[in-house]
């Protein structure tokens, strides 16, 4: 799915706006979208191609302090908060399209051992970008990902996070361009 020739006019929102509106693409991270308006907002418009680009580039220069708080603002898959209801409407959508809200006993088990697992060996949550998984294919990928060695993972969950704004940022293309 490629992002929706959509062009946003700069000059038609506040700082505010820019923020309110894609502050959420990187999970509990409004700092990204601040970057980039501070970076582009004077600008006339920019295509969300570009600015998924943008954030991206924010992301990847940012200091590895920045990158690991991002990492841990994520919640678990089928974790406690999921359980307390206290996703993001996003988290909440994707995880529901995986279907990770109808576990079997086995499977939420083993979602609680292998987060147990992964959080005690890397320091953050395991991401993975869920919206087009099965439950089936998470845990295969949770359970081979928990094996990696700290720096590999590390670049594998950031090239998640990217994937999974990258994500949000068509569903809310695709749902702007049917309005």
């Amino acid at each position: 799915m490629q992002l929706k020739q959509i062009t946003l006019q700069l000059s038609k929102i506040s700082a505010e706006q820019f923020v309110q509106r894609f502050g959420g693409l990187y999970e509990h991270s409004p700092w990204v979208a601040e970057s980039v308006w501070a970076d582009i907002g004077f600008t006339q418009s920019i295509d969300l191609e570009a600015l998924s680009i943008r954030m991206k580039d924010v992301v990847d220069s940012a200091t590895d302090d920045q990158k690991m708080t991002l990492l841990r603002a994520h919640p678990e898959l089928a974790g406690k908060a999921a359980i307390q209801g206290a996703l993001t409407a996003e988290s909440t959508d994707e995880q529901s399209r995986a279907r990770l809200d109808q576990c079997s006993k086995e499977e939420f088990n083993s979602f609680q051992k292998l987060n147990t697992e992964y959080n005690d060996k890397f320091g953050f949550p395991f991401i993975m970008a869920v919206r087009n998984s099965s439950r089936e294919e998470i845990l295969r990928s949770f359970e081979l990902r928990v094996n990696n060695p700290p720096d590999l993972e590390f670049d594998t969950a950031l090239k998640q996070v990217h994937q999974i704004a990258l994500l949000r940022l068509q569903a809310a293309s695709a749902s702007e361009a049917n309005s």
